[in-house]
């Protein structure tokens, strides 16, 4: 298929992030012991990301800092340790065994970025909170925007930011712009963030997948007292995300893991239809128990030519709208970014006629859509339930015919063949214009894309 000169945005949602990599390297996260900023970046590490070019990149933070990497065991895994040491910080402490119910505050061994009054973990032994310096969320902002990175891994790093951000917003009952992180522990969740959006970039991933995250359970003692586990921002930030329980008694998730996760994986399911090319295993604090506190991490290509997200379908049974009204409820929702909206006669209760009305959406469009719902349909109840989607690989852009130019789209086959079809709307202003018949302008505008294409 050709690469057109411009493409769809996607719209917004929890993993909107763009990724320029190859469509067909998927990158499959495997989080059976939870998932932290450092374990996440050894594991691409340990896949086979360039140290060298991670460092390369992080330098144009200009934040100090410096990376220790280790090999460690797990259990009986071997697995690459990632420390960001910040320069006047203490050494990190070693992690002690937690007693049951207990974690104390640093022993979940990765950074985890400090809020208002801090229930901070601190990275590494929690040293944060100590500094008594912190840096805003604005701050943070400033800095990656000001900073020298490839315009694609800046964005990714505002993306997780922003969601790290917002949920320890909620969570505190205070507005983004409240929201602080101690400075060791700023510097800590900066390379870690970064580091995680040059690693996605430097491998070339078209895709990211995910198992279900396992989280642990038990409590953390927090500057503000014992919290529950998971840590009240990490819940928030998964919300909508697959969980399992882990069965252990300490933190598996932190506030960073959780932002990269939302942030940057497309799909939560099993291990995609893929030939896998390498494994890598990112480690946390070593654990008594029998399972190795690893993140595990795949990459390699797609194998069945197919796509995979996960959609919400939204449906209501309606029997007083006035039918003229549904134009109008049906503009409303594409314009919040339905992705389809559908009408079915149905019979409903007491023998009425009715209509089932029906909205497929990307997962984090769902409470907008309801909310449209419920003000314009007048329905008491809106059913919603997520589904697998199969899409075929695509691409939008433009073709030369004799009305113009007109939008066109390519969809590749799992066999490798592709369709083309002409976008309606530009074709019909194209015929009224020349006043010829619409067949005509799509005919010649198919005919392009198909020699384009070849």
């Amino acid at each position: 298929m050709p690469r057109p000169s411009s493409t769809g945005s996607r719209p917004r949602s929890a993993n909107s992030s763009k990724r320029a990599g190859n469509k067909d390297r998927i990158l499959h996260l495997d989080p059976f012991s939870g998932i932290a900023g450092n374990m996440f970046v050894a594991a691409l590490l340990d896949l086979g990301l360039s140290r060298k070019d991670l460092e390369q990149g992080l330098a144009g933070l200009g934040v100090a800092h410096s990376l220790k990497l280790s090999r460690v065991q797990r259990g009986s895994l071997a697995a690459r340790y990632l420390e960001v040491r910040v320069p006047g910080s203490r050494r990190p402490r070693k992690a002690r065994k937690p007693r049951p119910g207990h974690v104390h505050s640093g022993d979940s061994g990765h950074s985890h970025a400090a809020h208002p009054g801090a229930h901070d973990h601190g990275p590494h032994g929690g040293h944060g909170a100590e500094d008594g310096h912190s840096r805003s969320y604005s701050e943070i902002v400033d800095l990656l925007g000001h900073a020298e990175l490839e315009d694609a891994v800046r964005q990714r790093a505002l993306a997780i930011f922003e969601a790290l951000g917002r949920a320890e917003a909620r969570v505190h009952g205070v507005s983004l712009d409240k929201v602080h992180f101690h400075e060791v522990g700023a510097v800590d969740a900066i390379v870690d963030v970064t580091a995680a959006a040059i690693g996605v970039e430097r491998l070339g991933v078209g895709r990211i997948t995910s198992s279900p995250v396992a989280l642990g359970h038990g409590f953390v003692e927090s500057s503000h007292g014992r919290l529950p586990l998971p840590a009240p921002a990490t819940l928030e930030l998964l919300k909508g995300i697959p969980t399992v329980p882990g069965n252990v008694e300490w933190e598996t998730v932190t506030p960073t893991g959780a932002a990269i996760l939302r942030t940057l994986v497309d799909e939560y399911a099993g291990m995609p239809a893929m030939t896998v090319e390498a494994i890598g295993l990112g480690a946390g604090n070593d654990r008594p128990g029998a399972v190795p506190n690893v993140l595990r991490a795949l990459i390699g290509k797609s194998n069945d030519g197919l796509g995979r997200d996960r959609v919400v379908v939204l449906e209501s049974n309606l029997d007083d709208l006035v039918p003229e009204h549904f134009d109008y409820v049906m503009e409303r929702l594409f314009e919040a970014g339905a992705l389809d909206v559908s009408i079915q006669h149905i019979q409903m209760k007491k023998n009425r006629p009715g209509f089932l009305l029906r909205v497929i959406a990307h997962t984090g469009d769902r409470m907008a859509l309801a909310g449209i719902l419920f003000a314009e349909s007048g329905t008491l109840g809106v059913r919603s339930q997520e589904w697998e989607r199969l899409i075929l690989e695509r691409e939008e852009g433009r073709v030369e015919t004799p009305f113009g130019r007109i939008a066109v789209k390519w969809a590749r086959d799992p066999d490798g063949g592709f369709q083309v079809s002409a976008e309606y709307d530009a074709c019909k202003r194209a015929a009224r214009k020349a006043g010829v018949p619409l067949r005509e302008v799509v005919r010649c505008a198919e005919a392009a894309a198909r020699e384009k294409g070849r």
